[in-house]
């Protein structure tokens, strides 16, 4: 079956392929297959699409097969190298893409390894975009996500009918820009998040109640939304995670890889890496407060 690129995103007529059912992928899909497009997802342990299937989903045994049954073939991974490994594989998507289809990869992942698939994708004539969200696990349920689109920007409106269905679409430029977009947010919030946890801290150390502390702090300058959304639950000592502290140790990383000066950055993930060393990698990025609290010799 011919991809329908150019002509417009139809849900009737447009065949989407998932691959990345975790908590944010299997809720950003969901919002598709209500929208009435039909899906097909892989995964390597099928069983944890059961609930897309009863939703209309459809399985593939493969990256290719996906594809070859697909026209966009969306991406949300755990990292640049599982990015590779799906989309340039032998088995991969681009290997089963016919002409005209479009990947969209929704991982944060390196500005780099976006333009490389971008330029492989063009060879075969096919088309890619790549598209990191900001939101976490929230905005991917209420689909509001922001979403950092790179590439041609005739197909970054073309993909918008069903972008839409996630969240809002900011588009930042030629392929790549959507990752270099992430990083630069990345940034902002791990350093948000330690400011945060530090304030906190100190006011705990100094005798004051901390949620007092929030409430008088959070509508002058030193308010944010990091303080509007995780202070109380650095206060609680709630580090359920909204955004996983290994995606953030790895984010910030890559902001390092980048040869720019950002010594704010390294410190931070200095300091979240310091989670991970303490066994917390899977919790929240607001769990920083319990590296600050243990520098301070607070249990």
């Amino acid at each position: 079956m011919e991809t329908p690129y150019p002509k417009l995103i139809d849900p009737s007529k447009t065949r989407i392929g998932w691959i990345g059912i975790g908590i944010m992928g299997s809720a950003m899909v969901s919002h598709i297959l209500a929208a009435g497009y039909s899906v097909t997802v892989y995964a390597r342990d099928l069983r944890k699409s059961k609930d897309l299937q009863i939703k209309g989903a459809r399985t593939a045994n493969s990256p290719k097969e996906l594809a070859e049954v697909s026209d966009v073939v969306f991406t949300i991974v755990g990292n640049a190298d599982d990015v590779r490994s799906l989309l340039l594989g032998d088995d991969g998507v681009l290997s089963g893409l016919k002409p005209g289809g479009v990947t969209v990869d929704m991982t944060s992942s390196k500005p780099g390894l976006a333009r490389e698939i971008h330029e492989e994708a063009r060879r075969r004539d096919c088309w890619a975009v790549d598209a990191p969200v900001s939101g976490g696990d929230a905005g991917a349920r209420e689909a509001k996500l922001t979403i950092f689109a790179g590439g041609d920007s005739e197909i970054v409106e073309w993909l918008s009918p069903v972008m839409k269905n996630m969240g809002i679409v900011r588009y930042m430029g030629g392929a790549g820009s959507g990752q270099s977009c992430k990083i630069g947010n990345q940034i902002c919030v791990g350093s948000n998040m330690v400011g945060l946890a530090e304030g906190i801290v100190f006011a705990e150390k100094a005798g004051l109640d901390p949620v007092k502390w929030l409430e008088a702090v959070k509508d002058g300058a030193a308010g944010s939304a990091v303080m509007r959304l995780f202070g109380e639950m650095m206060v609680e000592r709630d580090y359920k995670a909204t955004g996983i502290v290994e995606y953030m140790v790895k984010d910030l990383g890559m902001a390092a890889e980048a040869a720019t000066a950002m010594p704010g950055a390294a410190l931070n993930k200095q300091l979240f890496s310091g989670m991970v060393a303490n066994g917390d990698g899977k919790l929240g990025f607001q769990g920083v407060v319990s590296v600050i609290r243990r520098l301070n010799g607070i249990s």
